[in-house]
């Protein structure tokens, strides 16, 4: 143990669990919510973890599932595994009435990330809220559709939803032993997080695992996953009905290796876990859906052109793929060529980056508009407050990511951690991320974002286009992106 960290013992349904005290919060580290899914369990749903004997140790964080390495993340926490399927939980006290419950689901493009990256002791203390964060299968362990090999393999390009989904039953039936409301569950994520948020309101399975929603910088859930068998039947030369044996027999490693060899994984509507876009779901619900919080940040793609520059500076990927996503899988030939059109100055990279806006707007204002529509409620948000610090040597702006620790309030604790995108010395940046976080968990606590610090936010509809635009000093704007969202329903299928 750390210093100013104690032992806490806690008896729940499932067995003895030994956590820890730290400051004002209970820690709990590493509960396996799910068995071990490798052996014949790979690429099969999740199966519930079962009680244990003895006295369970969550004081030391778990292993983060099988991924390929990422240099600019520095020093991670958990050793990557194919036996990862854990959550963390922070709680003010596990006594006392129940409290609302704020369940993140990390980032990373799907092949990366882990709930160890989060530290959700700021919002509980604040909040008075319980805060879980979930690891869930990524790559091809998690993503990979292999529907048509065989029955068993039904919705297997959404197994890492379906983990996300398991651990949101293990919530229901286990967060009162940790003082969470399991009838108040907020699901929040960024990246492949928030596409996680959007994945899971078009789940039928997760109807009724959670009650409000919190989507940052989402991606679209509209079309199928992406049929990689063909390109795994060429790199590995064997033929489709000896595939699902190879890759069973292949290690984690191998199957990092074999990743990285043909195209992305990808979230989609597999017809067994996500059974029909995000938008429709969201319709179909109506007022027994619930609320949606959704945004973007200002300069989303400039993070992803440093990125890029890591590993070659003068590499940049094709801009077809991403523009294909905004325009909902249409030919984007045209749609590219407006934009440049519309910034005739702008460089290559520039018009990537305006891409890469497009990619998370076009599903954040899609869902916002619909929950509006639906009587739940939507609002739509932008963070454009600058970045102070260079990220791999490049000013990133308002990029992809730099929200999180205004989310977690970061920059009014004692250790800021990964808040490496501004000067937590800067009161500014101190006040909005304590207005915003409290925001959060206003939402978490009533449905309602207001009331909370921020100036009155109004639901978003398609004739006031009211955004929240979180800065130095907050406002409300109008159509922001007006040009560019006139653009993309130009080029919708």
């Amino acid at each position: 143990m750390e210093l100013g960290e104690t032992s806490y013992l806690l008896k729940m349904n499932l067995g003895l669990v030994n956590g820890l005290r730290k400051d004002d919060a209970l820690e709990f580290r590493g509960i396996r919510y799910a068995e071990p899914p490798t052996g014949s369990l790979r690429f099969l749903p999740p199966v519930s973890a079962d009680a244990w004997s003895g006295v369970l140790d969550a004081t030391q964080y778990p292993n983060r599932c099988s991924q390929p390495p990422m240099a600019y993340l520095g020093e991670t926490l958990g050793a990557p595994s194919e036996d990862c399927l854990f959550l963390n939980i922070v709680t003010p006290a596990t006594e006392g009435k129940g409290r609302p419950v704020l369940f993140w689901i990390h980032g990373g493009a799907f092949i990366n990330g882990s709930a160890n990256d989060y530290d959700g002791s700021m919002l509980a203390a604040q909040g008075d809220v319980v805060v879980v964060t979930i690891n869930y299968r990524l790559g091809l362990l998690g993503f990979l559709d292999l529907s048509t090999l065989g029955a068993e393999f039904a919705g297997s390009a959404s197994n890492g939803i379906r983990d996300q989904i398991l651990a949101l039953k293990w919530v229901r039936d286990h967060i009162a032993d940790f003082g969470g409301d399991p009838e108040n569950v907020t699901i929040f994520g960024e990246s492949a997080g928030g596409h996680s948020v959007m994945s899971l309101l078009a789940s039928r399975e997760a109807d009724g695992l959670f009650h409000k929603a919190i989507a940052h910088s989402p991606g679209t859930t509209d079309r199928p996953p992406p049929d990689l068998i063909p390109s795994l039947e060429t790199h590995l030369g064997v033929d489709r009905d000896k595939l699902v044996a190879v890759l069973r027999d292949a290690s984690a490693e191998q199957l990092l290796a074999i990743q990285g060899a043909v195209p992305s994984v990808g979230v989609g509507i597999d017809g067994n876990v996500v059974t029909r876009s995000t938008n429709e779901a969201i319709i179909e619900k109506g007022v027994g859906g619930v609320p949606l919080i959704a945004g973007t940040n200002k300069d989303e793609g400039k993070f992803f052109t440093a990125l890029y520059a890591l590993a070659d500076p003068d590499y940049l990927p094709p801009q077809e793929p991403i523009a294909r996503i905004v325009t909902g899988g249409a030919d984007p030939t045209s749609y590219i060529g407006r934009l440049k059109a519309l910034h005739p100055t702008a460089s290559s990279a520039e018009i990537f980056e305006r891409i890469w806006d497009g990619l998370f707007r076009r599903a954040a204002i899609g869902g916002v508009v619909s929950s509006t529509v639906a009587g739940v409620g939507g609002w739509l948000y932008q963070f454009d407050l600058p970045s102070t610090e260079k990220f791999l040597g490049h000013d990133v702006g308002a990029g992809h990511a730099v929200e999180i620790p205004f989310t977690f309030n970061r920059f009014n604790s004692a250790d800021p951690g990964f808040a490496v995108f501004y000067r937590a010395s800067d009161p500014d940046v101190r006040k909005l991320s304590q207005h915003w976080s409290d925001t959060v968990i206003q939402f978490a606590k009533t449905g309602d974002p207001n009331g909370a610090g921020l100036p009155h936010w109004p639901r978003y509809d398609e004739q006031s286009r009211a955004t929240m635009v979180l800065d130095r000093n907050s406002r409300i704007e109008s159509d922001l992106n007006r040009v560019e969202r006139l653009l993309w329903d130009e080029h919708k299928p």
